[in-house]
């Protein structure tokens, strides 16, 4: 049996606010670590059926970007979500929800 192993490291300012996020993969052809500047990382409980989740971000982590980030978030849990199960019906309507969700994210961003 193959083994992969993710690692995370994020560098913490004295506040505890994220600065910096790196990752790697040991099955990664890429040699350094990747920086990213956020994250969303949910296991499923199944004993408990409760999703428990690691959200972070940088603090120079844009608004816009972290629109776009959710946008391009929910259509890949739509498209996971119909590897799944199928149900095109559902995923249709995350897709909806999450196009509905950029333009309004867009039109927030051009009044402020």
């Amino acid at each position: 049996m193959q083994k992969s192993t993710i690692t995370i490291d994020v560098t913490l300012d004295p506040h505890k606010i994220p600065q910096q996020i790196s990752w790697k993969a040991s099955s990664s052809s890429a040699a350094d670590p990747q920086q990213s500047k956020a994250m969303m990382l949910a296991f499923w409980d199944g004993q408990e059926k409760s999703a428990l989740r690691i959200d972070l971000w940088t603090k120079d982590m844009m608004v816009d970007e972290m629109g776009d980030f959710f946008h391009q978030t929910l259509m890949t849990m739509a498209d996971t979500y119909r590897r799944a199960t199928g149900q095109t019906e559902l995923v249709e309507a995350i897709k909806l929800f999450a196009d509905d969700f950029y333009k309004r994210s867009r039109e927030l961003l051009e009044k402020s």
